[in-house]
């Protein structure tokens, strides 16, 4: 059997909104269904969810659907957020949200983090997480800008 491998790969965005109203989004899970593909339910509090808060997810992959059961371990309002749950096919996966501001907006950056994957992904997994990732943020960037005034 081979050593675990880490896996990081970060994604960003320039949406012209403020921080909050960015993270605030975010980190509310029940947006999830809204802009990841893979997100179809949700059972947390609709709200912005704070550090020890917890909430499950039901994500379609590949191979059928999993339950994630996710913790919230930081929130730094409005810079970051992070959750993170445990998998039986790929370890623990960290998500992390943070918030920059640049000169044409704020810079949205998702983090995604599997400490110890069993084995490296595939380049055609990278490929696919980042192609999804694109649209998520797409679709962040298009609901968050439609709620401002």
């Amino acid at each position: 059997m081979s050593e675990p491998v880490r896996f990081e790969r970060a994604h960003e965005i320039v949406i012209e909104a403020r921080a909050q109203d960015i993270l605030d989004y975010v980190s509310n899970p029940n947006s999830w269904p809204e802009w990841i593909a893979a997100s179809h339910h949700i059972d947390s509090p609709d709200k912005p969810l704070q550090k020890g808060d917890t909430f499950q997810e039901r994500w379609h992959t590949r191979t059928g659907e999993a339950q994630l059961d996710w913790v919230v371990t930081e929130r730094l309002h409005p810079l970051s957020w992070i959750a993170e749950t445990d998998t039986d096919f790929i370890g623990k996966i960290v998500v992390r949200y943070d918030i920059h501001g640049v000169e044409d907006g704020i810079k949205f950056t998702r983090t995604v983090i599997n400490p110890a994957r069993p084995k490296p992904p595939t380049e055609d997994m990278i490929r696919r997480i980042d192609e999804e990732a694109a649209v998520s943020l797409a679709n962040i960037k298009t609901n968050v800008e439609s709620r401002q005034n």
